[in-house]
């Protein structure tokens, strides 16, 4: 860890929406961690270099450094913790980015109690294995369903969750922006997948390649 300090049962959450901090700290306060709170991204950094919590909360939009900035500026696929991105918006592109740069999941607002702290929970818990693989060549990669989707299907998802738009996911397969649309709405009702940062989370989190 480079000289950095393990801080046992702590939550890092960096979001500079004072509501949002308060309701995430007393969630993860009464699950047992400590909670640390920061409202922008370069104050958390300076901590962050020196100490490491069992998971991090951080906000896409931060004041100054974005933070999808700061999760670079940290190296988020060799921290030694679990980061999760928070955001209001499920976007495709944005969820692609951070899960690429070393963000473990997705989580979006409003947050679901149980939901927020399993999936932490469940982060924290398998952090120890490997990171290694390249999490998102999506042609050789295992994921919940994907035995239930068609060749094409399979084509589609790979466009989608790698940043493209309808128009350029059907100029590349040859299908209209409008076919294109039907079969992402296939994709999502069989992958069980309610957003779009949902079906970049069930597509590029951590499954073992074939």
């Amino acid at each position: 860890m480079n000289g950095q300090q393990r801080t046992r049962d702590a939550i890092f959450l960096v979001d500079d929406d004072s509501a949002v901090r308060d309701a995430l700290s007393i969630i993860f306060t009464l699950e047992g961690f400590q909670v640390r709170g920061f409202a922008d991204g370069a104050t958390f950094l300076e901590i962050a270099r020196e100490q490491v919590p069992d998971a991090v909360l951080l906000d896409v939009y931060l004041p100054g450094c974005s933070g999808l900035e700061v999760l670079r500026e940290l190296n988020g696929r060799r921290y030694p913790a679990p980061i999760f991105m928070i955001s209001g918006q499920g976007d495709i592109p944005l969820a692609v980015d951070a899960i690429k740069n070393g963000a473990a999941d997705f989580l979006e607002k409003p947050f679901e109690a149980d939901t927020v702290v399993r999936r932490v929970r469940e982060a924290i818990a398998r952090w120890g294995r490997h990171h290694s693989a390249d999490r998102t060549d999506l042609r050789i990669r295992i994921f919940p369903g994907h035995d239930r989707l068609t060749r094409r299907e399979r084509d589609v998802l790979i466009e989608i969750t790698t940043g493209a738009s309808n128009k350029e996911a059907g100029r590349t397969l040859g299908i209209s922006p409008r076919t294109i649309e039907v079969h992402r709405a296939r994709i999502m009702e069989k992958l069980g997948a309610r957003n779009a940062a949902d079906l970049v989370r069930i597509v590029l989190s951590e499954h073992q390649a074939v």
